[in-house]
């Protein structure tokens, strides 16, 4: 298939692995950029920079499962280091990659809370605490192993996916996680009294004040650790104004990892595997977005077989989640924002904070020193790096074509829908069964389902000849858009 003028040579994560051959780069960052190796310092730093940005979340996770599986005291500790060492397995995995496995793009991989629900619901159908464990880690390594052959099916899926439904999903991301932002700027917990007190806004104020004055005074290095040097002098703000707790810190060992497996062998249960299957499946749907939005930041073509490259590492990495005692992980669309504001687009960067989490993993006592960041400096910067996230949807949506009606139905009707959960949570505690409950808990689902499924509606369910009848183009219809061939030249696939 032949490329427009002035747009640069086919390349890919790995132009000798076959894998990549049908992709095509896209104006942006050139090649070398994505697979620069930068020097040691700066790996490390940008690195932290970016297990900063993810750790919240990797750690929230495992307790979540904990607190509603009825675990306590030490067994809490270990699921929380068994997270952070599973995360940058998976997003090693990812970043560096094995022959046929992963996207070797920058992409974080974290534990997933979409699958907490379904996750609490087989452990405690299962005995509750560390009897349910064996049975909760063999369904997670079963539905790791499934995705991983499976794969190749969800490739096939990338035509679904054209800018006008990647760019609502990323931007619904960015909208719903401003929420855990708010929660963070308030201190953490709305059940707190001191929720919303004006010291914890004004830690926030602080370190977003920090970041926003790097960003715009600093030029080359410093600047592009502006958040991760917000995040410092926030965290010291606090210390010196009496609000940081380093008390864990002391007790915390120096080597924490058990053995794979610690509970037992896993049991595989239908019902049980055939749940977190389903979990696995919504998260696929979910990553195959954020997969664009990286090749798109990036500037790097996204195909099919990237995908399934992609879905091989994410389900490769759960199966060893299982093992390890973790739970299943999905792309961090966190990092997704750090990345763009930054513009350090290197891998190796990622690689190197897989690294660093996988230290955390294996060293509590780290772990405690960054755990003992408070919320509100936490939520200083996520303002901005969630927010960037939705800034990054709407410039891929841009490449669509919003002149037809029919996708502009389809975003605000997406947004729409996203923001319900974010607005009322009580909806999912209506809902018959955990399942439902879990979908109707998350506005991210609920928003990506609604894209992709009226995507399908609009765009390929083909109605009967007297219905279409009569019915008049829109101007520009179909051209960038999923029926117009510039989407089937820009993503290599001929309709």
């Amino acid at each position: 298939m032949s490329r427009p003028t002035g747009t640069p040579p086919p390349g890919g994560p790995d132009a000798s692995d076959p894998a990549s051959s049908t992709s095509t780069t896209t104006p942006g960052p050139a090649r070398d950029e994505v697979d620069s190796v930068p020097p040691f310092w700066r790996l490390a730093l940008y690195g932290l920079q970016h297990v900063l940005a993810f750790y919240a979340g990797a750690v929230v996770m495992p307790l979540l499962v904990a607190e509603g599986i009825g675990m306590r005291g030490q067994d809490v500790a270990l699921l929380v280091n068994a997270s952070l060492l599973t995360c940058g397995l998976a997003t090693l995995l990812q970043s560096v990659g094995l022959p046929g496995i992963g996207i070797r793009l920058p992409v974080v991989q974290g534990t997933s809370t979409t699958a907490v629900p379904s996750l609490v619901s087989v452990g405690l159908a299962a005995g509750g605490a560390r009897a349910g464990l064996p049975t909760v880690f063999g369904a997670v390594i079963a539905a790791g192993l499934a995705l991983f052959v499976v794969a190749p099916v969800f490739s096939r899926l990338v035509r679904f996916f054209p800018p006008l439904v990647t760019g609502t999903i990323v931007t619904i991301v960015g909208v719903t996680l401003l929420a855990v932002a708010a929660r963070q700027v308030g201190g953490g917990d709305p059940g707190d009294a001191s929720f919303g007190a004006p010291a914890h806004l004004g830690l926030a104020a602080v370190t977003l004040a920090v970041i926003l004055l790097l960003t715009k005074v600093s030029r080359g290095f410093l600047s592009t650790v502006a958040v991760l040097a917000g995040l410092a002098v926030g965290t010291a703000v606090a210390a010196l104004a009496g609000r940081t707790d380093f008390s864990a810190i002391g007790p915390a060992g120096w080597l924490g990892m058990e053995a794979p497996l610690h509970y037992g062998p896993p049991r595989f249960e239908t019902v049980a595997v055939l749940s977190v299957v389903l979990v696995m499946v919504i998260i696929a749907v979910e990553s195959i977005g954020q997969f664009f939005a990286v090749g798109e930041i990036v500037g790097r073509e996204v195909g099919p077989r990237d995908v399934t490259r992609a879905l091989r590492a994410d389900g490769l990495a759960t199966a060893a989640a299982g093992a390890l005692n973790s739970f299943p992980t999905t792309v961090y669309s966190q990092n997704l924002g750090l990345i763009r504001l930054t513009g350090v687009t290197s891998r190796w960067v990622v690689a190197a904070s897989g690294v660093i989490m996988m230290l955390f993993g294996l060293v509590p006592k780290v772990g405690a020193v960054v755990a003992a960041m408070p919320a509100s400096v936490l939520g200083g910067a996520t303002v901005v790096l969630f927010s960037t996230i939705a800034v990054v949807g709407v410039q891929i949506l841009v490449q669509a074509d919003l002149r037809d009606q029919r996708n502009t139905i389809l975003v605000a009707t997406s947004l729409g829908v996203g923001f319900l959960p974010t607005a009322f949570p009580q909806f999912a505690e209506k809902m018959p069964g955990r399942q439902l409950q879990a979908l109707f808990d998350s506005g991210i689902i609920l928003g990506t389902l609604a894209a992709v499924l009226l995507n399908l509606f609009f765009h390929h369910l083909r109605l009967p000849r007297r219905l279409r009848r009569g019915r008049a183009r829109a101007p520009g219809e179909g051209v960038n858009s999923v029926d117009g061939p510039a989407h089937y030249m820009q993503h290599g696939v001929r309709k």
